[in-house]
């Protein structure tokens, strides 16, 4: 059965016409999902703000850490129920995502600008998922690796002489059942959907069993 993982749940998560309908754009994101699994790959997407995501997420947590007096470290257990999995960064008393900014340019320096619905349903499955009632977005903002700089402005790169205070964004969420219906409702519909392409797909190419 398709399990969504929780970093994809914006993407199913849009509103559609009706109650837990599915949008346009969630039926293609969930297209793609039946394609992959009909012909047996798995699509991979690299940019260099994924990359750097992945190489200084350690030094994230550390800022994080010097923050917050907290002592804070990456978690690696992930999690699954009948409709998401996921691995959340950080489980302690609370779900902890970070999300560490490309550059100067990028970094949201207020909450309001922090705010980003496709990393609350992201979160909001971590807390379905850990049976958290709270959990933080944290925007972090450290050097870039120099390979990754290329072209662009060092300054905007080089963040590490600034005050820790101002390089982090932390948006918090608190737990919401009826929220984790809508989950529920839209993974299900999603589901539905997914065995329908995915028959499609084999029914159109006569390999239907």
């Amino acid at each position: 059965m398709l399990k969504i993982r929780c970093s994809q749940l914006g993407c199913i998560m849009t509103n559609g016409r009706g109650e837990g309908a599915l949008s346009v754009g969630a039926k293609t994101y969930i297209e793609d999902l039946a394609k992959q699994h009909v012909y047996g790959y798995t699509k991979t997407v690299s940019t260099k703000e994924m990359q750097k995501g992945v190489i200084v997420e350690s030094q994230s947590i550390d800022l994080l850490n010097a923050v917050t007096f907290n002592n804070y470290t990456k978690n690696a257990e992930r999690f699954e129920n009948d409709w998401i999995g996921g691995t959340p960064d950080i489980v302690s008393g609370q779900i902890i995502d970070i999300k560490s900014s490309w550059s100067l340019n990028t970094f949201p320096a207020t909450r309001a600008d922090a705010v980003n619905a496709a990393y609350e349903w992201q979160v909001r499955g971590y807390m379905m998922l850990t049976n958290r009632i709270y959990a933080t977005v944290a925007h972090c903002l450290v050097d870039t690796p120099d390979e990754l700089i290329g072209y662009e402005d060092e300054s905007a790169h080089r963040v590490s002489h600034i005050n820790p205070l101002l390089r982090i964004t932390q948006v918090e969420y608190t737990r919401a059942a009826e929220l984790e219906d809508k989950i529920k409702q839209k993974v299900e519909a999603a589901q539905e959907y997914f065995d329908y392409a995915v028959r499609l797909i084999e029914t159109e190419h006569e390999i239907a069993a």
